[in-house]
Order: structure tokens, then sequence, then C-alpha cells
């Protein structure tokens, strides 16, 4: 059973030191060995290997030629760690070790022999960017820098390297970290490889340019009035800032010049005469590409807007330059020399130069919002900055949502008039309250508290009717006060993808899809990159069993990130409603027990379940059960229920009624304490099914569907229904059971049971329907056209 979220992320977060000996395969075994013996020696000789052991805090993973060391405790423990081995090593020569570090998903899980041990991306990555180096190289994950970037004390150690080409050719950054006592500032042999090939390839286009030029002279004049054609279908008045290069000596300021390009993208998102590209397509670009013809065509602009920051002490530069993107040509360049106090009159003289450029007009509330000077404060504006650049990172990462919290609270602190600050402090409350499930009242307080206070400060600013907006729909659940408030705001912001994303949310939970539809079509045509956006409009689709075109709106997404778990899962669950075991199973291949997000596990066993794979499926769920790190009780005992429902399909019922009832005992605790919540009472529903309850399993299933009735929720209100069905299964109540099906198989919503929404190829393959199969009122329906 796969339950239906607009996040859906859980992992246990590992901060991996990944360290390997260089040249080791080149020894002999006793040289081996011997170096081996010297290394361990070194890392346990460590403060931070003693303390993190001491704490419990510590994993560790041994491998042939060095090892893993996962610390649960801060993400500096294994740089720390990392720079004790480095200046200890300088004792011991003949140990030529490298090392990198990166924070991701880390899982304990069993070997073949029951033995714990560890495993998960954050040990793939780790090791990844560990083998970009040479001897003595010391190198972190982009991410990893980026967050130590915040405290001045690393900053002289951190030295960027850019991106370095790793397995199946995927393209990771990466810091190289060293001082004048440790690790090694010279330039890994990788990049210096691919420095040389660049220059190479470089000549090689001069050459190849000046042999074509006679070419593509003639087919510029045969086909310049079909491009006149196709370009004029861009808006004239339409642009994309790309993210603006941090030229500051302090390379943890790129949080700044990302947040000056952000705040530049606010103000002309009030302006209705500009199409404006949101930062989350841009950013994936470099900040000076030469090919910007080709990325404006990629975003369907006309315009680009390059820039770089450079901030020291009190005093900011700020370069920008205009670029038709069409026709090459420069439309408008500024250098701005302030100081801090000033960054205001530069975010806004921007705006308005690029307004002028492109001959926009402003009505006079528009010019107004152009002036807004948010804070008098550069402390609060300057932790304001931080939070948004931690807040960009959210949807992957829970300590992201938890930093841009700290931040906003800090700049609200520093300044408690900072409208603007309380209106993000409040929007990142609810976003933990409705997508990470913390629904607690302290959660919930906190989100009205900041709210209040903008409110107080700037009532009727588009900021703090967002913020209102997301409070009515994440926390309050009332789409029809929120779809008011949204609607308001978009003709304050109207060239803001965020504001239609929500409309179209809403919409799709009230049951207008066509409208859900168009505004995920208006968000896309101001985010065109956006991956999210991508999967929830291929989730639109797929629930009204479009699925040519959600999955084309999936391919989409991952154009941008190619071999993402999520997206290939959900592609994957669509060839599943299809009846395409075959395509579903390709992408597929590479999940495992320990695999985040949860939502790609599900895909995956609901292949195993269609395959009627079940032994398989069994150990599969049974590995998990063992070895992943589930985020809440709750999410332990679905999986609970899961296993229960293959041990019966498998025939072993006295295993399958001892899981159920361990799932049972877990969710009716759960369930004292959150009466009110629908999923709780579905899953203890099913967990009675397995038991043979055939009372107290129908009961609470009709009851789940009482507390979130299809007329309240469109999306997520039947799926409550399809699991009532599934009980009606099996208890024996096939005649209504198989009305609601087929009910349900002519209501787009999302599936509970199932990756998507109910089909009739998943009618004909699931076994979890064999109890009807005799019957020929369900016999028809799996035999229905798709609708």
């Amino acid at each position: 059973m796969a339950t239906h979220s607009e996040t859906d992320l859980q992992f246990e977060i590992g901060h991996v030191l990944f360290i390997d000996i260089a040249g080791y395969s080149k020894l002999l075994i006793n040289e081996q060995s011997e170096l081996i013996r010297q290394l361990k020696e070194v890392v346990r000789g460590t403060e931070q290997f003693r303390l993190a052991e001491a704490e419990g805090k510590l994993l560790r993973l041994p491998t042939g030629d060095g090892g893993a060391l996962v610390f649960r405790n801060t993400q500096e423990a294994p740089v720390l760690c990392a720079l004790e081995i480095s200046k200890a090593l300088k004792n011991c020569p003949q140990l030529r070790v490298r090392m990198g570090v990166h924070s991701g998903p880390v899982n304990e899980v069993a070997d073949l022999n029951e033995q714990m041990n560890v495993a998960g991306a954050g040990i793939n990555i780790a090791q990844r960017v560990m083998d970009c180096g040479d001897a003595g190289h010391i190198l972190l994950s982009k991410h990893v820098a980026e967050d130590l970037e915040e405290y001045e004390e690393w900053r002289p150690r951190l030295h960027d390297l850019g991106a370095c080409e790793v397995k199946h050719g995927v393209r990771i950054g990466i810091t190289n970290v060293y001082d004048s006592e440790v690790g090694n500032p010279q330039l890994p042999k990788k990049l210096q490889a691919l420095k040389r090939h660049r220059t190479r390839v470089r000549w090689a286009k001069v050459a190849a340019a000046l042999l074509a030029l006679a070419a593509i002279v003639a087919a510029f004049l045969l086909f310049s009035k079909k491009s006149t054609r196709s370009l004029s279908s861009v808006p004239e008045k339409s642009i994309a800032i790309l993210p603006f290069e941090n030229l500051s000596e302090e390379k943890a300021n790129a949080y700044f010049a990302d947040g000056i390009q952000e705040e530049i993208l606010t103000r002309l998102a009030k302006i209705a005469d500009l199409k404006v590209i949101s930062r989350t397509s841009t950013q994936r670009y470099q900040s000076k590409p030469g090919n910007l013809s080709e990325i404006a065509k990629q975003l369907g602009v006309a315009n680009i807007l390059e820039g770089s920051v450079q901030k020291a002490a009190d005093q900011v530069r700020v370069n920008v330059q205009l670029v038709n993107a069409q026709t090459d040509s420069h439309l408008w360049a500024e250098t701005y020399d302030r100081k801090l106090t000033d960054i205001f009159s530069v975010e806004r003289e921007i705006a308005k130069g690029i307004a002028d450029s492109l001959r926009a007009k402003l009505t006079g509330r528009e010019e107004q919002a152009l002036a807004v000077k948010p804070t008098n404060n550069p402390d609060a504006y300057d932790a304001y900055l931080r939070g948004l650049a931690f807040e960009a990172r959210q949807i992957l990462s829970l300590d992201a949502s938890w930093k841009a919290i700290d931040f906003y609270e800090q700049a609200v602190h520093l300044d408690p008039n900072f409208a603007l600050a309380w209106a993000r402090l409040s929007a990142a409350h609810a976003f933990l309250y409705f997508n990470r499930g913390d629904r607690t009242a302290a959660r919930r307080d906190a989100a009205k508290g900041a709210l209040e206070n903008a409110q107080k400060l700037q009532p009727d600013s588009p900021e703090t009717l967002l913020a209102l907006g997301y409070y009515q729909y994440h926390v309050l659940y009332d789409c029809g006060l929120a779809k008011t408030t949204f609607k308001e705001v978009r003709k304050m912001l109207p060239g803001s993808s965020v504001v239609p994303w929500a409309l179209g949310a809403i919409a799709r939970r009230e049951g207008h899809w066509d409208e859900s539809v168009a505004y995920s079509e208006q968000a896309l045509a101001l985010d065109p990159r956006n991956t999210e956006l991508l999967g929830e409009a291929g989730i639109n689709f797929a629930s009204l069993r479009q699925f040519p075109t959600a999955l084309k709106l999936l391919d989409r997404a991952l154009d941008v990130l190619p071999n993402d778990p999520a997206l290939m899962a959900l592609s994957a669950a669509i060839y599943q409603a299809e009846g395409n075991l075959q395509e579903a199973a390709k992408l597929l291949v590479e999940v495992k027990p320990q695999t985040s997000p949860d939502v790609v596990f599900r895909v995956k066993f609901t292949q195993l379940k269609l395959e009627r794979n079940y032994g398989e499926a069994v150990r599969l769920v049974q590995a998990r059960q063992a070895q992943f790190h589930f985020a809440s009780e709750f999410d332990k005992a679905i999986n609970q229920v899961v296993l229960g429902f293959f041990q019966r399909l498998a025939g072993d019922d006295a295993s399958a009624k001892a899981t159920a009832e361990q799932a049972r005992k877990t969710l009716e605790q759960l369930y004292k304490n959150q009466q009110d919540n629908a999923m709780f009472a579905t899953f203890l529903s099913l967990s009675y099914a397995v038991l043979g309850s055939k009372e107290l399993a129908l009961k609470e299933a009709e009851r789940a569907v009482m507390l979130l009735p299809s007329a309240k929720d469109r999306l997520d209100g039947p799926a409550f229904e399809e699991c009532l069905a599934l009980v009606r299964t099996m208890v024996g109540d096939n005649s209504r059971a198989i009305s609601t099906l087929r009910q349900l198989l002519q209501t787009p919503y999302g599936s509970l049971l199932y990756g998507t929404t109910l089909t009739p190829a998943l009618l004909r393959l699931d076994p979890i329907w064999d109890p009807l199969r005799g019957d020929p009122a369900f016999q028809k329906l799996c035999e229905e056209k798709q609708p």
C-alpha cells in the first residue's frame, strides 16, 4: 500500500567521512595489512573519533583499503576528524591517504551473517567525493561546504573546486579543505585533466567554427524568416535572472549573492507587464554561461540578466548586465558601489533599470512596491538572506527547514518590526506542520504567532497575505479561505510561480481538475525547470488517468535531475497502472530495503505484488522493517501492515496475524491521541482485517471515510473509500466492494494502495482483488477500456 502526501522524504541523516589509502592495490599483502593497522591507529587516536564513540554517535564501515566513519552528532565532526588525521599523518609519510565528506541518508543494515553494517546514498556520495581527490586531499561535497560556510572560522579553509564528473557521468560540486598545516592545496589530477581537455576542445571548436562559417551564413539567409516566426512567440518583456556570481573573498557570502538575486526577482514579480522566470528554474545554471540563447530558449524568455556580487565588511559592489539573448545585444549594464545599509536601493534601482530597459509599464502601486525597504537593520537582513538560502533547500532536507526557521527567528529578534521575516517564519512553520508530519499544537501556534506579528506590521503586503494563505491551507485546512487569499495575492504578485502552484493544489482538492491543470501550466510558464512542479503536474495527469501526458512531464523533470529515484518511481507507478510491468521493473532495479524516499520503496513492493512474487516481497519488507530508520512509529507500523498482507498472500497466516498484531498495538496507542486522524483509522482497519476482526475492520474503515470524506477532499478522500473497498473484499462483502470500485474507476484521485490511481489493469493484476474474480460484475470492471 502506498500513502499519498505532497512531500514524502524520510531518512536518517549521517555525516560521513570516507577514507582510503592511495595506491593500496599495488602493495604486497603484508604491506597492505601494516598500513591498514597504522591507519586504524591514527583514526582511533583522534579526539572526534573518541568523543563520538563515547556518545554512541559513531558507525563504522570497514573496506579493504580504508573505510567510512558515520557521525551522528554534528556535521562538523567528520571534517574535524579529517583535519586531525591529516595532521597526524605528517609523522607517517608512508600513509598516503585521501578523504571525502558528505552528509546524506545512511541506514544500519544487516548483512547475510546478520551483522549490522551501514549503507545509503550518504556513503556512496562521500566515496565519490573522495574519488575526485589524490593523496592528501580532504574534499567536501558542495552541500557540506555550503553549511560550513555559515561559520566564519571555516571560511579560510574552504576552497571551491567547481564540479567533478563521477560514476555514471554525474557531476558533483566539491570543495577542497586545506590551510598551511593540513590538507593538499594542489588541484586534483581529475580536474587538471578536465582543464586540459576543455582547452583542446575550445581550440577544436574555433577551427570547426571557421570551417562552418559559410554554411552558417547560408543557413541564416535560408531560415531567417522561419526563425523570426518562431522567436515571435516569446514575449519581448520576459526575463530570467541567472545566479549572481559571488566575487567576495569569503566564499561563504554565496548566500548573500543568492539572496540579492531572489529579492530582485521578488520585486520584478510584482510588475504585471513582465514575465519573470522563478529562481527554482535558473539556479542550476552557471553564473556566466556561454550559451545564453539556448538557456533563454529552455526558459522561454527573450532576455537574460547576469550579475556578480562582491561583499567586504560593510561595503558591497553589484555588477549587472541585461542581454537580449535572441540577438546577443547588451541592453543595459550598471555597477553599484554602496554600503550594506543601502543594499535595498541597489535592489530597487536594478529592478527599475530592468523594467525601464524592457519598457514595462508600471502602475503607481507597482512603483511603490519596488521602493519598499523591509528593514533598517543590516544584520537582520543578513540573517533573513541566510534563511532564504536554507528555505530553498527545505524540500530535500528537514535540517534545511530547521535552519531557515533559526535564521528567520534571528532576523525578527534583531528587528521585531521586520514584517517580511515574520511572514517567512510563519510560512516555514506551516510547511513543517503540513509536509513534515509535525502536526503539534506548538508548531501550529508558532505559525499563527509569526503570522499575527506580520499582520500587525504590514497587513496588506503580498508577503503577509501569502503567509496567511499558507496558514489557511497548511494549518487550518480551509481550502475556500486559502483560495480567496491566494487569488488576492496573485493580483499583487503576477509574476510569481508559487501562487498559481498553490491555487492548483487547492483546486484539485476541491475536485476542479481542469482548473488545477491550468494553474500548473501557468506556474510552469514562470518556472519551467522546477522538478517539483513538473512532478506535481505529472501527478495531476496521472490522477486523471492521462498517462502519456504524465510521463512526458516526468521525463522533463528527469532531464533536469537524471536518475532521481522519486521521479523514476512515479514513472514506474504509471507503467504499473497501464499494466506494463516490464517497463516499470526497469525503473525499480536499484531499489533496496534502505532506499529513501519512502514512496520509492512503496512503488517497488507494489511491483512485486503485481508480479505475485510474494517470497521476494516478504524478504524485502522484512529487511526494511529490520534495517530502515523510520521517521516515526506510524511509518514503521505501516510497513508492518504491508508485511502482514504479503505474508497473508504467501499463505503464511500465522506469521501474518503475528505481524498484524504488532502493528495493531502501535496503531491503537497512536490513535488514542489523534482520534480525528483518518490515516491512523485506515491502517488500523487494515491490521484488524488481517487479524480476521471483521466488525472492527469495517468500523474503522468507515470511520476513516467519515473523517475525510470525498466531498471535503477530492484528492485524498476517495483513497479512504478505496481502502474501505479492500476491507469489504477481505471480509466477504463483495457486492458493496465492487460497487465502490466501479465508482472509483470514474473518479480522479490520489490512491493509497497504488502510486497513481485505480485502473482496470490494476484490478486485473493485483491479487488483493482475487476474492472478487468469480463475480461477473468484477470481471466487467477488469475488461473496461481506460477511462
